[in-house]
């Protein structure tokens, strides 16, 4: 197997056993997280467990990448010790607030400045969200195929093979390098940081950048930039109308067949 240089984009996400303490900020619509510790997003997990893998099998490199507020440090330096090499940290008041297309500009835009990959992995959504976009995002802004829900994926000569989950069973795509991919939880089992992995963490230094080191306009980043943007949050009025009927089996039906013509139910 060849040696690849991998890049692995990572999330933090609020804890989903705190999620009742998540609360809405009436003026900006967005999430008040600070009474929620974050994790490490778990589909992320199965993203870095195959670039592991991968490095294992062939040496090559595995880089991190997550843009997040600073304290996402610990789950960089939990992704570290799982056997990565390096972290890049995207971090900017810029950056707050952006929907799934700013968010994807910004790691881009920071793929780009890495500069060498062989490939992209990703979870195949985040918790919080669900959207399932940044990393096809991602891959149309740079240009390269993307695979989508992972289960399996081999590297075949200067390609790769990769198995991926549809609606109706799986379908096995090939495709060149470099390439995105992005992993169901049915891909591995990841594994846990070891206690060496912990002590090359701790030491490891992780590199941050911001707006002005990725050459963004802030316009085109964080809420500023992002399309998509929340309104307005409400409960539905939750009831229903009843109406008796009353009179014999053959009336009760001639009853029920004129209402339902008379609401339109039926045509």
């Amino acid at each position: 197997m060849q040696k690849l240089d991998i890049l692995v984009c990572i999330k933090p996400v609020p804890d989903p056993k705190r999620w009742d303490k998540l609360k809405l900020d009436p003026e900006t619509m967005l999430l008040a997280r600070s009474e929620v510790p974050p994790v490490l997003n778990p589909l992320d997990r199965n993203a870095l467990e195959q670039a592991v893998m991968f490095k294992t099998a062939s040496g090559g490199t595995v880089t991190l990448l997550t843009m997040a507020p600073p304290a996402a440090e610990e789950q960089l330096m939990e992704a570290l010790a799982m056997g990565c090499d390096r972290a890049v940290l995207l971090t900017d008041r810029a950056f707050a607030g952006a929907d799934t297309l700013a968010t994807a500009r910004t790691l881009a835009a920071a793929i780009r400045k890495i500069g060498r990959y062989d490939l992209i992995f990703c979870g195949g959504y985040s918790l919080d969200g669900s959207t399932a976009q940044v990393g096809p995002q991602v891959a149309e802004l740079l240009g390269i195929p993307d695979l989508t829900l992972a289960t399996r994926v081999e590297i075949r000569g200067d390609g790769l093979r990769v198995a991926c989950k549809v609606d109706d069973g799986q379908v096995v795509y090939e495709v060149d390098l470099p390439a995105l991919v992005s992993f169901a939880q049915e891909a591995n089992k990841p594994r846990l940081p070891s206690m060496v992995g912990l002590k090359k963490a701790a030491e490891a230094e992780i590199v941050k950048w911001t707006a002005r080191d990725l050459g963004l306009d802030p316009a085109e980043v964080g809420l500023r930039g992002s399309p998509t943007q929340m309104q307005n949050v409400f409960k539905a009025p939750v009831g229903r109308k009843g109406e008796m009927l009353q009179g014999t089996p053959d009336e009760l039906a001639q009853a029920l067949l004129a209402k339902i013509k008379s609401e339109r139910v039926l045509s």
